[in-house]
């Protein structure tokens, strides 16, 4: 999600809830690098699939009508982050994308360290990651990954880190009718969760790997439904696609038949 440019924002609001969580000094918002992320050898071009983005407050104001004119065709936009930050530009971003006729949704970015998994459920909902079944929007995203504020599991311990997961979809489920997407990477899995295979019967799957082929998937997924392969290109944001048609990601949106 170009985590460590996506969170200058959030790093400024929220200096000092990392420094009382973390002990530490805020740390300075840089460019991505290795650590966040599975990298191998770049992608030499789009792999197959639909195009689509992901944005976050990094983007600002989207030139929606290009990217649609240049083939992006759905849009993952940040809303929130713990339960103290929301997306400057979500509404233009969010709204935007729609009106252009894509397939959007919202994601949140997890914080595992500072409050419950429901608790945050509750505040991506409430702030832009609800769902609703108009065929063009999608399941929110719960984004799980590096931690980029401190140590790579937020002190978690591979139990506590599933409790914590299970208890934001369940909410989200419970809030939406919908389970979560989870957008993370094969090693942080398998770090942080144990490679844990009991979310892949409901929640689909979008992973990032910025290399030519998707790789190994975390334990339960037999596919993936979106691969964000790399951190920028022809649209604004991260390059994505889906796994499937554009009458495919419609089922998604709709949960089923509209």
């Amino acid at each position: 999600m170009n985590r460590l440019r996506a969170i200058a924002g959030p790093l400024l609001a929220t200096a000092t809830l990392v420094a009382a969580t973390l002990g530490v000094a805020t740390p300075a918002a840089a460019a991505p690098t290795a650590a966040t992320r599975d990298v191998a050898a770049p992608a030499a071009a789009a792999p197959a699939g639909l195009p689509g983005m992901d944005v976050s407050s990094y983007q600002g104001n989207v030139n929606w009508s290009a990217a649609w004119n240049n083939g992006a065709r759905f849009a993952y936009v940040k809303a929130t982050e713990g339960t103290y930050y929301t997306n400057p530009s979500f509404a233009q971003q969010y709204n935007g994308s729609y009106t252009v006729g894509m397939i959007r949704g919202s994601y949140h970015f997890a914080r595992p360290d500072t409050t419950t998994g429901a608790a945050q459920a509750n505040y991506f909902v409430d702030h832009g990651g609800g769902w609703s079944k108009d065929g063009r929007t999608l399941p929110g995203a719960l984004d799980i990954e590096y931690n980029p504020y401190g140590a790579t599991c937020y002190g978690l311990s591979q139990s506590a880190m599933r409790t914590w997961i299970a208890s934001f979809v369940n909410q989200y489920q419970a809030r939406t009718g919908r389970w979560a997407t989870i957008y993370t990477t094969t090693d942080w899995w398998t770090t942080c969760t144990g490679n844990y295979s009991g979310f892949a019967a409901t929640n689909p799957l979008w992973l990032a790997r910025y290399a030519g082929t998707v790789g190994a998937l975390p334990a339960g997924w037999s596919t993936y439904s979106f691969w964000q392969w790399a951190s920028s290109g022809t649209f604004p944001g991260d390059q994505n696609v889906w796994n499937g048609t554009l009458d495919r990601l419609r089922v998604l949106a709709c949960n089923g038949p509209c």
